[in-house]
């Protein structure tokens, strides 16, 4: 199947850019239209801390059947209209794929038989976890690690899941340095040229395994980069800008999903998914301050203005106050989306206002936020599609990232101290110094990459 090459933004007016719309709905068998108008909660779960063995899978599995049960009650307590229960394997549920599928089938049992009870609409994103990392990684492409992991995805639509997802990693290696040292060149390169390679390979076999089973592939999620920087960012290891600028680079990365195939909803902690609905028209997951339960970020509100669905972040199966974490979780995303339903049945203009109130209410107060604003997000995607490439794309997205930042704060539209405008100014320069031509950034980065092995990336 020929890739699609985006050369224009899916949206031209500001107005029609915002939550629970996109150009382009997922429908799903149950009659769920994600994007079409409604914002559905969708909740990520987890175990609590234990071992997964094959000793213990009992015990996992009754760990699944309590939070599923537990979230498919409240939904129907609260008319709830819809909503995504998110699986994300852990690792050995992935090294063993027959674990993740028993999960996964007894995730969907239970949520298909709420809906034949009881008439709540749920669906599944089943999200195995990438594995393709360690010592013993034979290649990003072939060997028991990938092996595993599209076992796994087979598996789960077998077992009924409707939608495929992944966080997956080529990549990280480099950008894990890249981060350390604060270095937006190797930034660049492991987004652009070792992480969009790695999508290619990736996304191909995942949208090949959809069009077989009958399920959608949906989206990817550049979690392990932008939000691993945002973190840092967030306890002051590393300057904002600077992940403020990566956020807008992983956008390049996680848009070759969509040129791969992928339908949408792009993966929740993805907070690029806003740039990715900008170019393509697919709809998005996105979490804010509901991800508070796994990470504290500058982001809260903002994430919500153009989500299609609303999530949290994974929350293990511990007993709260309220009851159970992932059933106070849903709660809270359920509430989250039955405000802005409402807004959008009042009217455009109520609608509108609240987008713009999530937009305002934290944008001047971060970098890592102003870049996330529906203006500038439809601004920037107006550039980027301009430029084909995935390297050159992703130059241009940390230029037009720091030249926005550096706009901003000039009309007084953010915030930002003097070490953060020392480091937006020295970072800026540095883009423009990079090289123009792919091949000679390529090479002229290889050797500086300690942690790449190219070999595993076909690059020797």
């Amino acid at each position: 199947m020929a890739k699609q090459a985006f050369t224009k933004t899916a949206y031209e007016n500001l107005h029609d850019f915002i939550y629970g719309k996109a150009k382009y709905p997922v429908n799903l068998k149950n009659g769920m239209a994600i994007g079409g108008g409604t914002m559905y909660p969708e909740i990520n779960f987890t175990l609590p801390t234990m071992l997964i063995t094959q000793d213990t899978m009992p015990e996992v599995i009754k760990n699944y059947k309590e939070i599923i049960t537990g979230i498919c009650e409240r939904a129907r307590e609260l008319y709830v209209p819809g909503f995504v229960a998110e699986i994300e394997t852990l690792p050995p549920m992935t090294f063993n794929p027959q674990w993740g599928v028993e999960v996964c089938k007894t995730v969907v049992d239970i949520v298909k038989e709420y809906e034949a009870k009881h008439g709540i609409k749920g669906a599944v994103r089943i999200t195995p976890n990438d594995i393709r990392e360690g010592r013993d990684l034979e290649h990003m492409w072939h060997g028991k690690h990938w092996e595993a992991i599209l076992k796994t995805f087979e598996g789960c639509a077998g077992a009924g899941a409707d939608l495929l997802a992944i966080e997956s990693v080529g990549g990280k290696e480099v950008h894990d340095d890249a981060i350390m040292y604060c270095d937006i060149s190797k930034s660049i390169f492991a987004l652009s040229v070792l992480g969009c390679t790695d999508m290619n390979n990736l996304w191909t076999e995942i949208v090949g395994i959809a069009d077989k089973t009958g399920t959608i592939a949906s989206g990817d999620t550049a979690c392990g980069f932008a939000n691993t920087a945002m973190v840092l960012a967030e306890k002051n290891y590393i300057p904002r800008v600077f992940s403020a600028a990566v956020r807008v680079i992983s956008s390049v990365r996680s848009l070759v999903a969509i040129e791969c195939g992928a339908q949408g909803p792009h993966k929740d902690c993805g907070y690029e998914g806003v740039y990715v609905k900008a170019i393509t028209g697919t709809p998005i997951s996105t979490e804010g301050r509901t991800a508070a339960c796994a990470h504290l970020s500058p982001i809260g509100n903002i994430a919500a203005c153009v989500a299609d669905i609303w999530s949290n972040e994974s929350i293990q199966n511990i007993k709260l106050l309220g009851g159970m974490a992932p059933t106070v979780s849903f709660e809270q995303l359920a509430y989250d989306c039955r405000l802005m339903n409402t807004a959008s049945a009042k009217s455009d203009e109520a609608a509108l206002l609240l987008r713009d109130l999530h937009a305002d209410s934290d944008s001047r107060l971060d970098p890592q936020a102003y870049v996330l604003r529906p203006d500038v997000v439809l601004e920037i995607s107006k550039e980027l599609v301009k430029t084909q490439g995935y390297y050159p794309r992703a130059k241009k997205a940390a230029s037009l990232a720091f030249s926005h930042m550096q706009k901003a704060y000039d009309s007084g539209e953010l915030m930002l101290n003097d070490k953060e405008l020392m480091w937006l100014e020295n970072l800026a320069q540095t883009v423009e110094s990079l090289p123009s031509d792919a091949g000679e950034f390529t090479e002229s980065m290889i050797d500086d990459c300690e942690k790449l092995d190219p070999k595993k990336y076909n690059m020797e």
